[in-house]
């Protein structure tokens, strides 16, 4: 097998565990979402519908380039324990922590042996959009720790999420266009 092969596999390996891990994101947050929303967090539910788009989002954009690479995009979607918001927030985090400082990173470093442009800025595009939630996250886990039921975590609210990267943000006014993928902030998605 060749070196090139070789590279295109590992690249390959890395995109369907990203889509796995992404798919899987989707699922859990979308049962986190319901969970919240029944103990009264809809602020809290709002961001977990939010940030369930945008891991749909970095799916889709996996498996586009799995496609492209002649792959096809597949995976198991595992149960997810869903216990209390506040844990549901904390243990959301943590996996969005580990996507930002362990696993995109070295999935990044990869495609800079195999020379594969496309996956490194799928994986450049949802490592970016996952540093937007893990902020959010963090900023509701604190509402939330502190039932600070006059806050957006406890009253629905909207967020907005890039419809090509996934970046999430609160403030729709914060800039013309995506930070990370340069998107016109008009094709934003918004999600309450």
């Amino acid at each position: 097998m060749s070196d090139s092969i070789l590279e295109t596999t590992a690249t390959i390996a890395n995109l369907l565990a990203a889509y796995e891990g992404e798919s899987n994101a989707h699922s859990k947050y979308v049962l986190f979402a319901a969970k919240a929303e029944s103990e009264g967090w809809q602020g809290a539910a709002s961001l977990f519908r939010a940030a369930a788009r945008a891991e749909e989002i970095h799916a889709s954009n996996h498996a586009r380039v799995l496609k492209q690479l002649g792959s096809e995009a597949r995976c198991q979607i595992h149960p997810a324990e869903v216990k209390s918001t506040l844990e549901n927030l904390k243990a959301a985090l943590a996996g969005e922590q580990y996507e930002i400082d362990t696993m995109y990173p070295a999935f990044i470093a990869e495609t800079a042996v195999s020379d594969i442009p496309i996956a490194k800025r799928s994986f450049t595009w949802a490592m970016e959009a996952e540093k937007t939630h893990a902020r959010l996250y963090a900023q509701v886990i604190e509402l939330v720790e502190t039932r600070r039921t006059d806050s957006w975590a406890a009253s629905a609210c909207n967020f907005y999420v890039c419809a090509a990267c996934g970046y999430t943000t609160r403030t729709p006014e914060e800039q013309d266009r995506c930070p990370v993928c340069n998107l016109a902030f008009d094709k934003f998605e918004v999600i309450r």
